[in-house]
């Protein structure tokens, strides 16, 4: 087998096939969970809340930091939608993976993705877990198709794929407050000529105690207590790939060592005081997509997860939009 190269993308034989196979099971997945009335995300579909947020470029980044969005020691006002990531929308006191999906706005550039490659926005995706459930597209549409078949095919799934299972399992944890967690993007991404991994670390002190008495929607309510008591910070990071071998590009289901690697500073998210638990917000953080690929090519998603997001999300995100009667429209 010949050496692997750094930010190389090596994709499997029959990938395309699988995308497509995936693409579909996921919309045929969120009409049968949606026969009537507004339909939702296929995943992430329960939302905590959409707050207002800056993104502010570090100043004097090495040169090798300053690619793309990053060039220059810009702040960027942004979106933020932090999310539960279980296709049921289900209380918050059970363990889930939770998301936070950042829009960058006045963002100038031709993007990636169409029909609004020339819109000024860009996305991050990022979860709470530093390793995607699978190795691939194979397997998560394997693992998607199994999950939808009921309980006896989703454990004879799991039981013959038992590093997803332990990666899902590991994945599902108990949270007190959205913002108090780190966020992961999981996958892989160009930077430059380089291939990094991104995270979100919270700075600020918040209070992630689950309450006594917590209700099914408890996260909503502790996000929006904190941001009206002040503002909180997370530092945005990246940790660039430097083994091929231990920190693949084609499977995201392993970690990236950051004692070998360790993550960088590139920019701080402020997320300012502010009331995100209104009508308006919520009807706008409902009715936002959020896809990787809508970014600058020199910050392009790399891997097979990657490159079936690009043709699942959109897909999923045009039919979710054409059934609520919304235009699928940047903000």
């Amino acid at each position: 087998m010949a050496h692997k190269v750094l930010a190389q993308e090596y994709p499997p034989p029959g990938e395309e096939e699988a995308i497509a196979d995936l693409a579909a099971r996921l919309q045929q997945k969120i009409k049968k969970q949606y026969p009537r009335g507004v339909m939702r995300r296929d995943a992430h579909p329960k939302m905590h809340g959409l707050v207002r947020a800056e993104f502010i470029v570090e100043p004097n980044l090495p040169p090798e930091w300053r690619v793309g969005i990053f060039r220059e020691p810009v702040v960027y006002s942004a979106w933020i939608r932090y999310s539960n990531q279980n296709a049921q929308i289900q209380s918050d006191l059970k363990g889930d993976i939770r998301g936070m999906a950042i829009k960058l706005m006045d963002v100038p550039g031709e993007k990636l993705l169409t029909p609004h490659q020339f819109v000024d926005t860009q996305d991050f995706v990022l979860i709470s877990t530093n390793v995607f459930v699978t190795r691939d597209v194979a397997e998560f549409d394997a693992m998607v198709k199994a999950m939808v078949g009921g309980a006896l095919p989703m454990l004879w799934f799991f039981a013959t794929h038992l590093r997803a299972a332990w990666n899902l399992l590991s994945s599902m944890k108990k949270a007190g407050n959205p913002l108090a967690l780190r966020y992961w993007s999981a996958t892989p991404y160009l930077f430059g000529k380089h291939a990094v991994k991104y995270s979100a670390l919270p700075t600020s002190e918040v209070n992630d105690c689950i309450p006594v008495n917590a209700g099914k929607d408890f996260l909503r309510h502790a996000m929006a207590e904190q941001l009206r008591r002040g503002e909180v910070r997370f530092d945005f990071t990246a940790q660039k790939q430097i083994d091929p071998d231990t920190m693949p590009i084609e499977d995201p289901g392993v970690p990236w060592s950051e004692t070998a690697s360790p993550f960088v500073k590139l920019a701080t998210i402020r997320i300012p005081q502010q009331d995100c638990d209104t009508e308006e917000q919520r009807h706008q953080g409902e009715n936002m997509s959020f896809n990787p690929w809508h970014c600058l090519a020199e910050h392009r998603p790399l891997g097979g997860i990657n490159r079936a997001r690009r043709t699942a999300y959109h897909s999923v995100s045009s039919m979710r939009h054409e059934r609520n009667l919304m235009p699928q429209d940047e903000p």
